[in-house]
């Protein structure tokens, strides 16, 4: 027991010591330092249990043994904030304007492209419009240009001095006079106008120049190929040849080309061509001639 009587004196006489100080840490704050009330009541508290006997009353040297020594834990105060300094405070302040601004800055610059995505799109509508519109005025000023140009169609005549002989004769149906510049004919024997070749064929690859410049003013004629009855068996190779075109087994068709230039027109883009095809219909006592062939030997340009 002396033991623990000196141990609650000791106790007490560090208590008294320590009341100066934190009473003026009372008074000055909490920043201070020095042992707060707090403190000082845990440490009392476990001072007064460790002085207690036990509930057993167990004496020193007794077989329940001596107390434990007391423990006392002093709880640190927090530290205060520290205060900003005004350089910290104007980056704070600086750095959230910056943010603003940026965000402005994005918003600002998805508008603009959001308007000229809408531009850019107008634009391309105004353009593919522009362009329908450039190519319905040039379609109009070729249908112009063709209408006023000069077009040679083909017609068969009959001839007025020999019987059964026919005449082919190219027209100037068009609106400006034209010059024809060469022409081409071939005859051949088929049976039918689908065995004919494609493209055209003849005997020789040039076409003849005429002797004379032949100019066709609108509505002007002139002859390109002449065929009589006379002409046909001399273009059979045989007597059997000749009974199967009196027959219509086998058929002679003509058929030529003829190549002009538009006179108002500049050389290169006036060059135009008529292909022309009939069908010689020989009989036993009368001949007759009409426009036959496929599309290649009925063509314009």
């Amino acid at each position: 027991m002396g033991l623990k009587v000196l141990a609650i004196f000791a106790a007490l006489l560090a208590i008294a010591q320590a009341a100066v100080p934190v009473s003026a840490m009372g008074q000055a704050g909490a920043n201070r330092p020095g042992v707060s009330r707090a403190a000082a009541a845990i440490m009392l508290a476990s001072l007064q249990n460790a002085a207690s006997p036990s509930p057993g009353g167990v004496t020193e040297g007794g077989a329940g043994g001596s107390q434990p020594a007391p423990h006392v834990t002093v709880a640190t105060a927090a530290p205060a904030p520290k205060a900003w300094t005004w350089q910290e405070e104007v980056t704070w302040i600086a750095n959230i304007v910056l943010a603003v601004v940026g965000y402005a800055g994005i918003m600002m610059f998805r508008s603009l492209l959001k308007k000229i995505e809408r531009q850019t799109a107008f634009g391309e509508v105004a353009a593919e419009a522009a362009a329908k519109t450039a190519h319905a005025v040039l379609l109009n000023a070729q249908s112009l240009v063709q209408s006023e140009r000069p077009w040679i169609l083909i017609s068969i005549e009959p001839s007025r001095s020999a019987e059964n002989s026919f005449t082919v004769m190219a027209t100037n149906r068009g609106r400006a006079p034209a010059r024809i510049t060469a022409t081409a004919e071939q005859a051949m024997i088929a049976v039918d106008e689908k065995y004919l070749p494609i493209p055209p064929e003849y005997d020789r690859d040039d076409s003849k120049a005429p002797t004379v410049p032949i100019i066709l003013v609108p509505g002007e004629s002139t002859a390109v190929k002449s065929f009589s009855r006379d002409e046909v068996k001399p273009l059979c190779d045989s007597e059997e040849r000749f009974r199967r075109i009196e027959t219509w087994e086998e058929k002679i068709f003509l058929y030529g080309r003829v190549t002009y230039v538009d006179l108002i027109s500049l050389p290169d883009d006036g060059v135009h061509e008529t292909n022309w095809c009939c069908w010689y219909i020989h009989g036993r006592q009368n001949s007759g001639m009409v426009i036959a062939g496929t599309h290649e030997y009925n063509s314009h340009t």
